[in-house]
């Protein structure tokens, strides 16, 4: 493997563990674990795409959030863009929490 080459895989673990650091302000859970990102793709330039959705569509980051998962994933060393794309469809619901998120809400 060239020193340039980087494994996909490895850039897509970086990602997850930036993404864990970040939370929905009202609920004490990272947005990882609450199921709010859908999909991450990384291709050979080290563009990210990140599909995400929120709690709600009036879900009081709407703004910010998406914007701070931009920033924060863009700091990554060898990531090159970042693109971010929230949709609604399908709608966010309790069912895409982790076991680890419904334990920490109380649910399980």
């Amino acid at each position: 493997m060239a020193e340039n080459d980087i494994d996909v895989n490895e850039l897509g673990e970086k990602i997850v563990r930036v993404l864990k650091t970040i939370y929905d302000p009202e609920i004490p859970v990272d947005i990882y674990e609450l199921g709010l990102i859908y999909d991450v793709f990384v291709n050979e330039d080290r563009d990210v795409k990140i599909l995400m959705t929120l709690t709600t569509p009036n879900c009081p980051v709407a703004e910010s959030l998406p914007q701070e998962v931009q920033e924060k994933v863009k700091m990554i060393e060898m990531i090159n863009d970042v693109d971010l794309e929230l949709t609604f469809d399908p709608p966010w619901s309790q069912d895409l929490m982790s076991e680890e998120a419904k334990l920490a809400l109380g649910m399980l």
